[in-house]
């Protein structure tokens, strides 16, 4: 098996600016909104960087609460580092916060090829599906790591390291989130930390701790 070559943080699609939210309308101490869904890929390396950040919740799927034990991260651990919410209720309760200025960033990391299908399509049945849908309605940035991006895609399952092989619908619709409005779609780690310190830099804050 032979691992996908990586693309260079540049190479993430740029969030559409017209429009944008003025950050002056998110509260003082307004906070990352950090939705993790039923993929393990890049999983473990996605919760450190979420720990990196300023200010941040997580927004749980209820397919991300059954994957996040496997890998070490059971509700009671995460619950030590961050404020946890979690998709049990029919209407999204969570997601009248961003209605409030309480979120000024959606990231989506890891999201299923599931996931950015539904979001990709306007559908909103999961609470980070909901998320994402309602903070482009509020024109709120959004960062999505997408898990299936090329031909060959190389993840660690809870046992071993798997080869999956993307079909040509999961990198079409990859394609097509990439131009929705306020969305940075990104494909891999490194892409992943550069549009969060794209977005810190904007946002005139900084990691909590050294990004090295």
């Amino acid at each position: 098996m032979t691992e996908s070559s990586p693309r260079s943080p540049g190479s993430a699609s740029e969030p559409a600016r017209k429009g944008a939210r003025d950050l002056a309308e998110f509260k003082p101490d307004a906070r990352f909104a950090w939705c993790v869904t039923g993929s393990g890929h890049m999983l473990e390396e996605s919760i450190a960087l979420a720990r990196r950040l300023p200010r941040v919740d997580l927004f749980l799927s209820a397919a991300a609460e059954e994957v996040l034990p496997l890998y070490g991260w059971p509700l009671d651990k995460l619950r030590e580092h961050f404020r946890v919410l979690r998709d049990n209720s029919a209407s999204g309760v969570p997601v009248g916060m961003l209605y409030h200025g309480i979120y000024h960033t959606v990231v989506i990391a890891p999201a299923t090829s599931n996931t950015v299908a539904k979001c990709a399509c306007g559908i909103s049945d999961t609470l980070p599906t909901n998320m994402y849908a309602q903070a482009g309605k509020q024109c709120i940035a959004g960062i999505v790591f997408a898990c299936d991006t090329e031909p060959s895609v190389i993840t660690h399952s809870p046992d071993e390291w798997v080869e999956l092989r993307p079909r040509a619908i999961e990198l079409d619709n990859v394609e097509r989130l990439a131009r929705f409005e306020y969305t940075t779609l990104v494909r891999s780690l490194d892409e992943l930390e550069a549009a969060l310190a794209q977005r810190l830099a904007t946002l005139d804050l900084a990691w909590t701790t050294s990004s090295s």
